[in-house]
This record gives structure tokens, C-alpha cells and sequence, in this order.
């Protein structure tokens, strides 16, 4: 394990915390994943393998940049990659150890994560060894949420995290290649096909997310529900787009859906699907439409 305060070793990892981490650190409040899957934002290690991606997604906040991965990468293994991130982690939260408003509980709670966000920066499928690094979390003790875009679909089939997200950011090809601008030509075709792989699966919890640019991908709810159903998706996230770093520099704020908006579009979804609405969060500006069979609580992985 790299020792606090040593340096970073593994260049295409990054870890980060959240203005959720601060808040659940100080009692004050948590990330919408807490209300809808029970997870303790203070014991989330948020971070990703690869900050690359091959998608130039409109509403992004990330820097679009080119990041392509040199053919010459060396990558680490996901034992490495699991151990580095959990530390830095690690070191990300120990100011808080002083903080007289972080009760000592919490804080020790938050050097001992209980689960990982796959989902910082970039394409996390980009990274080889994906599939290891969720295996060397699930033998930690430590669930998964994974969020993809959907490029990579042989790789998702060998994937098995506790949530498999898929982004779904179009109801059609012509409003994917517009918005998502993917730098993989046939990105539509393998997004489909990750969503049959989504179907095929039954150990991950599955879940489609929608990010809402109004004026540009909000139309057509009843193919979003086709797009869902052949996922078989268990749960829908539909989330605002939100008007924060580089995306300001693509998109006006008014295309920011209000959380009305973004409820009222869940709710023209689910008209078309099994679905209904279990849960929104107006800080988050995000709903969550889900049948009424899956258990939404997130369980403690065990090692199989």
C-alpha cells in the first residue's frame, strides 16, 4: 500500500471527493445516492482508472481536450489501482480529523470506505483490467457502482459491480451523434449492444442514466422507454444537466432543466414502461423511476 502523504505512483488513476463528502462528514446532508441506494457519502471513494474518453459529450464539464490513450500506456494492475485509490482516499479526508464539526465516528467511518464510484472522469472500460479492479473491491468489502457510456460492451460482459450504469444521452441516432459527439463511429451500434449485454446480466443491479439538456436530448420520452426496455434496465436515473466547467463554455445556462422539468420528463417516460417514479432529490435535480421488484438498498459485497 503507498503510505500517506507519499507520492501519487499510477498516473491514469484519480480520486477526488465531493461536496456531498463535506456535507455528510458535518452531519449536513448527503448525495442523492444515499436516499435512493443507501450510500454513505462520507464513505464513498469516488474515482476513476482512466482519465480518458471517447466521447465529446456536449454537457460535460470536463476539459474536451484530446486525452487518447498512448499505445504505449504501461497500465498498473487492478490490485495496485484498488490499494491506491482507497489511500489516497484516504488522505483526501484526513483534514477533516480536526475539524471540530466532523464527529470522530464519522471521520473514522470515512477512512474505511465501504463503497466505490467508478465514475470521476473518462471511459472507466478504457482501463484492460476492469474487470479485476471490481473483483479487488468486492474482496475488500466494498460495492461498486460502475458508469459507462456504453463504447465498450464485450468489456461490460465480463463486469459484474454491484450497479451497472449505462448512459443513455439520445432517444435516436441523429440527437446521439449531435449531443454525445462520440469519437467512435459506430458509438450508437455499441450502445446498443451494451444495452443487450445490460439485459443478459443477473448479478448487477442495472440502471440507465439520462442527463437532460433542455432543448437538445429532452424529446421523445417513448424512445427513451424503448432504449430502457431493451435494457432491461432495473432502475432510470433522469438527472439535469448542470452548468459547471467547460460545459459553460458549450451551452447557455437556460439549458439547465429546473427539477420540475426534469420530474415531469421521468414521469412521460414511465408512462411508457413498468417503471414508476420511487424517489427525486430537488438539490440534485434528479429523479428515479424504478419497478417495484428490485430492492434498492445496496448490499455489503462478499467475496465469492
Amino acid at each position: 500500500m503507498t503510505p500517506q502523504g507519499a507520492t501519487d505512483t499510477i498516473e491514469h488513476l484519480a480520486v477526488q471527493t465531493c461536496g456531498w463528502t463535506d456535507s455528510s462528514l458535518q452531519c449536513e446532508g448527503a448525495c442523492y445516492k444515499n436516499g435512493f441506494y443507501g450510500i454513505a457519502s462520507h464513505r464513498c471513494v469516488q474515482m476513476t482508472p482512466v482519465q480518458t474518453c471517447n466521447e465529446r459529450c456536449v454537457f460535460c464539464w470536463r476539459d474536451h481536450a484530446d486525452h487518447s490513450v498512448p499505445e504505449d500506456r504501461i497500465w498498473a494492475g487492478p490490485e495496485d489501482v484498488a490499494e491506491e485509490s482507497i489511500e489516497r482516499h484516504r488522505r483526501l479526508v484526513s483534514g477533516y480529523g480536526g475539524n471540530e464539526d466532523v464527529p470522530r465516528e464519522r471521520f473514522d467511518q470515512s477512512r474505511d470506505p465501504r463503497h466505490v464510484a467508478i465514475s470521476l472522469d473518462g471511459e472507466p472500460t478504457l482501463y484492460p483490467h476492469l474487470p479485476g479492479l471490481i473483483e479487488a473491491y468486492r474482496d475488500r468489502g466494498l460495492s461498486t457502482f460502475l458508469v459507462t457510456n456504453g463504447t465498450r460492451p464485450q468489456r461490460l460482459a465480463d463486469c459484474s459491480p454491484t450497479q451497472l450504469y449505462c448512459s443513455v444521452d439520445a432517444p435516436d441516432r441523429e440527437t446521439f451523434q449531435a449531443v454525445v459527439q462520440p469519437m467512435v463511429s459506430d458509438a450508437w451500434d455499441r450502445l446498443g449492444e451494451s444495452l443487450d449485454v445490460m439485459a443478459s446480466k443477473d448479478r448487477p443491479r442495472t440502471a440507465i442514466r439520462i442527463t437532460l439538456v433542455a432543448g437538445h436530448n429532452d424529446h421523445d420520452p417513448a424512445g427513451y422507454a424503448r432504449l430502457i426496455e431493451r435494457a432491461a434496465a432495473d432502475v432510470v436515473e433522469v438527472k439535469a444537466y448542470m452548468h459547471v466547467g467547460h460545459s459553460r463554455d458549450r451551452l447557455a445556462r437556460e439549458r439547465m432543466p429546473d427539477h420540475e422539468a426534469v420530474c415531469a420528463f421521468a414521469d412521460r417516460i414511465a408512462a411508457h414502461l413498468d417503471h414508476d417514479r420511487r424517489a427525486d432529490v430537488a438539490a440534485s435535480r434528479v429523479a428515479l423511476l424504478a419497478r417495484s421488484d428490485p430492492p434498492l438498498e445496496t448490499p455489503v459485497p462478499t467475496a465469492d
